[in-house]
């Protein structure tokens, strides 16, 4: 605290134009030369990165304030233990299939095919872990300019068409193709095909997924729903948790990262993301993004 309130003293009264952000890019700090480059810098507001990048006279710092030692160790020692255990349920039915095989008069084919099943949902796990571990630490930068959403749709709905046609899942479009949102075109990508994929997993046979991208008075949308199975109430307030699944998920081989992913693409870039739905009345997603205005560049 004492560090904090030193850094916002020496930023307050720099003659620079500085601002200081905290891990999740909300103003800590803000010079007065700053603040009038950037208006919007004021404090704790979240400072999207575009902001920043047409103000390049800005500098920007990070404050990290260190966590206590036990709540990290307990959290990182939560996060090893719960990819241990989604490790270890597809690596075990790995076995089992290799030892049926081993059996005599074993379809040595089809044991071969759900092996590879199991291997590319193990691959699938740690790509999302390093994904999502890349998210957290910075690396992987969300928003970087705006991209026309329609193109982006079509084609995730496209690469997804005969998968949705499998599960019996159809999909209903509807966009207002003047809008862009504040993602790079791969992180929107990213988000579009987690929710659609999640969608085709457990929506149900005989269900529509409708894709919605509209823009307010006050935001853009992005909006995936469907008609199908539901969620329980109490299961809603949990869905974007890491490993989360509800008891009619538990048996699917999602990574449970999936809805992790696209809550954490969504609110770096300075949106916000809700889950509504109820049992049989299917299930909605909702990204908004304030304050997103038409131009700007698509860039890949």
């Amino acid at each position: 605290m004492v560090n904090e309130q030193r850094a916002r003293s020496l930023i307050e009264g720099a003659a620079d134009p500085v601002v200081l952000l905290d891990s999740e890019r909300r103003v800590v700090a803000v010079s007065p030369a700053a603040l009038r480059l950037v208006p919007a810098a004021s404090a704790g507001q979240r400072l999207p990165e575009e902001t920043i990048a047409a103000q390049p006279d800005v500098l920007v710092f990070f404050f990290e304030s260190p966590p206590e030692l036990s709540a990290y160790q307990e959290l990182r020692a939560g996060f090893t233990a719960a990819v241990s255990h989604e490790l270890r349920t597809p690596l075990a039915r790995l076995l089992a299939l290799l030892e049926t095989a081993a059996l005599p008069d074993a379809d040595n084919g089809d044991l071969l095919d759900q092996a590879r099943e199991e291997v590319q949902q193990v691959g699938e796990l740690i790509d999302d872990v390093l994904f999502l571990g890349e998210l957290e630490t910075g690396r992987e930068v969300v928003s970087l300019g705006r991209t026309p959403a329609a193109p982006v749709v079509e084609e995730v709905v496209e690469s997804l068409r005969e998968r949705a046609d499998h599960a019996e899942v159809r999909f209903e479009l509807r966009i207002d193709g003047q809008v862009e949102l504040p993602l790079r075109p791969r992180m929107l990508r990213v988000v579009l095909e987690n929710l659609l994929a999640n969608t085709i997993r457990y929506s149900g046979q005989g269900s529509t997924c409708t894709v919605e991208v509209s823009r307010t008075a006050e935001a853009a949308e992005l909006v995936v729903s469907d008609n199908g199975k539901g969620v329980p109430s109490a299961d809603l307030p949990r869905l974007f948790e890491r490993f989360y699944r509800s008891d009619q998920a538990r048996t699917s081989r999602g990574t449970g990262l999936g809805l992790a992913i696209v809550k954490h693409v969504v609110t770096a870039a300075g949106g916000e993301v809700v889950a509504t739905g109820a049992p049989v009345r299917g299930l909605e997603i909702r990204a908004r993004f304030p304050d997103t205005q038409p131009g700007g560049s698509r860039q890949d």
